[in-house]
């Protein structure tokens, strides 16, 4: 397998041009205590894009767009993200062991560097993540992106709920890239014999079978792998069913 998909490529607009030929302005702290450039650069580019000062025009649907919008939108068309994937048979020989060493490190990554949170159905995470902190879930239906809280994000939050999802696909592809990811439910020595099972009309042994021998301490804990093999199948399940939310 060869992989190579390059950085998205960033829209170059007015409101960018504005702010390259604006360099010399010095960046203001907004209310949420991001860098921006000052207002007026803003203003310069909404006239670049809509040839109005007034911030009440739109550009959309073609309506009140300059020749220098449409040019850039234009070039814009061109840009486009390198990708190249080639596969090799024997990728797919064991496709899921393949792919569980390129997930996991990009799950790593989305969780550290992550500035949003998926909606999380409440049936898939345990009872103590089901409440809200506030008296109406639909206002935890947005996303706090540019607002620095000043409070610990509560355990009944929906960014909470989202972090609990990902760590729980995270330690399943864990699970699945460690090929002895099984060895903690084997225990003790193995001893075995090998004893006759079937003979011949002449006496001679012609079967045997495996038998614990006398210093045989084995014990398999077929409970605990149980467990363990269902909670990496959930991790898996909720790695398809939230797919479309695996976004910074």
């Amino acid at each position: 397998m060869k992989i190579y998909i390059g950085p998205y490529r960033d829209w170059f607009g007015p409101y960018q041009l504005a702010e390259l030929l604006c360099f010399w302005a010095k960046k203001e702290k907004d209310e949420f205590g991001f860098d921006h450039k000052p207002e007026w650069v803003h203003d310069f580019g909404h006239w670049l894009a809509t040839g109005s000062w007034d911030s009440e025009t739109i550009h959309y649907k073609n309506e009140h767009q300059t020749l220098l919008y449409k040019f850039l939108s234009w070039v814009d068309k061109f840009k486009v993200r390198p990708v190249y994937i080639k596969i090799d048979k024997y990728d797919t020989w064991s496709m899921d062991s393949t792919l569980a060493p390129i997930i996991l490190p990009m799950l790593k990554q989305l969780r550290a560097t992550k500035h949003g949170s998926g909606i999380v159905d409440m049936e898939d995470v345990p009872e103590y993540l089901r409440c809200t902190t506030t008296e109406e879930y639909e206002s935890q239906k947005c996303f706090d992106f540019y607002h620095e809280r000043e409070t610990k994000l509560d355990d009944r939050d929906v960014h909470a709920r989202w972090d609990w999802v990902l760590d729980e696909m995270i330690w399943a592809f864990e699970q699945l890239c460690d090929d002895d990811n099984d060895a903690q439910f084997h225990s003790g020595v193995h001893d075995k014999i090998s004893v006759p099972c079937e003979w011949d009309e002449n006496g001679k042994a012609t079967m045997y079978r495996m038998e614990k021998g006398p210093n045989d301490t084995s014990h398999f804990d077929f409970e605990g792998y149980q467990k363990h093999n269902e909670r990496i199948n959930n991790g898996t399940r909720l790695f398809g069913k939230y797919f479309r939310n695996l976004w910074d």
